[in-house]
Parts: structure tokens; sequence; C-alpha cells
């Protein structure tokens, strides 16, 4: 096939589970490291960073994703750990866009480089950045993420806007008497600024195993919170997403999104695939298992053959995660370990 905005494609076959799944959607973590410490994802001191060498270049990571996009991946997001602190990340995403014009390409930061590095971005075929911010508050920003840069993020939001990286989303965690109260305070600025900001479950994924039932603010909550100031329509267009979105009655610019990954798990229809900074190939979040293909790579294979790995990852996705049940087992990765 020849794709009118780019190369030739040589089309594989598809990334299909046993219940008939078919993974489209790629997330590639260019490091482990971050420069916050966000309390539901990794300790103040941090944690023991992989050696660079266990870490795979960016011509290894276009090797593999431009695979997995011959095997029907169209959608990719860069991210980490922070993925803005490992260097000149804008040549990774530029080697992405040279896999295909019409690939979705964007980036999950937490956004404190973001300003600087947008336009560069941008300029290498970027198409959209997701922030994640989890206060707007000054105080309780810097107590959540140990970081007093609440001012910098917010710039990297307001740059990437003017730049057209746009629908710019924002990703915030909602945590039972932490930050729940803001969750109207988050729609007002979505509503000002035209940002799409998604509501998300605390999920148990945090290096520290402090996470409890008790943390979690289901969305169906939020959604009543925001309700009450402002009247929501389901956004019944958008493209499928784990974000099940909502445009304000009113006309006013801006979504909010929720994405009940604990109360109202979406595996049935989950089309994801994650590449981890070292190198192995997950087909779920919460998966036990996961497929080295850096080993692989770097003794020779094929891309034949990383295709076929990547095939037998995805055929043995299970139904979904268990969080909740007494069966549940957290995987041995913590979040930053993972890749959002």
């Amino acid at each position: 096939m020849t794709d009118a905005q780019g190369p030739a494609r040589l089309e594989r076959e598809a990334l299909v589970d046993s219940f008939g799944r078919v993974a489209s959607d790629l997330r590639v973590s260019v490091t482990d490291r971050c420069n916050f410490r966000c309390r539901y994802c990794m300790p103040p001191e941090g944690l023991p960073w992989l050696p660079k060498d266990q870490i795979l270049s960016f011509e290894e990571i276009a090797r593999i994703t431009g695979v997995l996009v011959e095997s029907g991946v169209r959608s990719l997001k860069v991210t980490g750990g922070e993925p803005l602190v490992r260097r000149d990340v804008a040549r990774l995403v530029r080697m992405l866009r040279d896999l295909g014009g019409d690939l979705d390409i964007s980036i999950t930061t937490n956004g404190f480089l973001l300003a600087d590095r947008a336009a560069e971005l941008r300029d290498a075929g970027l198409d959209r950045v997701t922030v994640s911010c989890d206060s707007l508050i000054k105080h309780r920003f810097k107590d959540m993420t140990l970081r007093d840069a609440l001012d910098e993020v917010l710039e990297g939001l307001r740059v990437s806007a003017n730049l057209g990286l746009k629908p710019v989303k924002i990703n915030t965690v909602v945590l039972r008497n932490v930050n729940e109260d803001e969750v109207v305070n988050f729609a007002t600025l979505a509503r000002e600024t035209g940002y799409e900001v998604r509501f998300i479950e605390y999920m148990p994924l945090d290096a520290q195993d402090d996470w409890s039932a008790e943390g979690v603010v289901a969305g169906a909550e939020v959604l009543e919170r925001i309700s009450e100031s402002y009247e929501l329509v389901a956004d019944t267009d958008d493209q499928p997403e784990p974000s099940t979105p909502f445009r304000f009655a009113d006309g006013a610019p801006g979504r909010v999104g929720i994405i009940p990954s604990v109360t109202q798990p979406f595996c049935d229809s989950c089309n994801r695939l994650r590449l981890t900074a070292d190198g192995s190939l997950r087909a779920c979040l919460f998966a036990l298992e996961e497929t080295d293909l850096r080993a692989p790579l770097r003794s020779g294979a094929s891309d034949d053959e990383l295709a076929r790995l990547a095939r037998e990852c995805v055929a043995a996705k299970w139904a979904g995660h268990r969080i909740g049940q007494p069966d549940f087992k957290k995987p041995a990765r913590s979040m930053s370990m993972i890749g959002g």
C-alpha cells in the first residue's frame, strides 16, 4: 500500500487478541526517569533508574514502532517517566513522523519543560499534547508533586495551544480528600481555554504500594459534581477513546472527559499496546507478563520475527484487569516504569 503522505508501507498481519480486539494505539516510553514525584506514582527519593545501556535508542524505538505501524498501529503517544527529560526527544518525533504522515502522534508530559520544547516538537511533526496536572492551587500542586512548578505547567499549556498542538488535553488524577474539590475549577478552566480535561480514577500503579480503594473518586461522582455547576452533554461524535467525553450544553468551548479505569473499566474495547523504555511490549497496563523485544532486536532479529513476537504478545492478552477482585495482582512495575 502506498501512503499518499509518505513512503510505501508494508502491510502485515493485524495485531488481534483472542477476544477480537485489534491493537492500533501504541504508547512509547522513552525513559523511566521523571523530574516530579507525584504521590500516586513514586516516592520522594525517586526510584532506581534503568542503566543507559538498557534503554532503547531512538533508532531502535523507530524500528520497532515501524514494524507495529506495518501491523496496523495508527496512533503513537510518546511517554515516560517524563519524556522531555530525555535529550532531543524531538528527533524521535521526527523519526516517528517519517513512518507515515497519516499517523496521529502525541506526547504525554508533566508540562514543566513544555513551553521551551513545544515549538520544536510541533516542527518535528507532533500533532498534540497531553499534560498531567492534578491541582490548580500552587501549594497543593507543590505538595502533590514535590515541585513548585504550577506556573511553568500552565505556561506550557498556553504555549502549546498557541502553537496549534490541539486539542490540548489535561490528565487529572482525582484523589479522595486531596483534590476532588477542584473538579469544577478544572471544568471552568476547560470552558475558559478550550482545553479538554480528562479526570482519571486513581489506579494501583504506585511504586510505594499506598493505593487503596478508599482513595478512588468514581468518575460518576466527578460528573455529578461538575453537573451541579455546568450542564453537560455526551459528545457522541468523538472517536472511540478510553475517555468518555462531554461538552458544555451552553456551547462553551472545551470539554471534560471521564476515564473510569477502576469503577467502569473499558477493557472490552481496549486497543492499546505499550513499549517500555527498555524494550518490552505490554498488551495491558496491568499485565503480569511482557514480551522482550530488545534482546531479539539487538541479536539481529528480522522485522518479520519482531512482528511475530508482537502478534504473540497481543494474542495472549487477557480479557481485562481484575482491580477490586480477590485475585487481583499488581504488576511488578509501577506506572513510571511502564509508560503512560
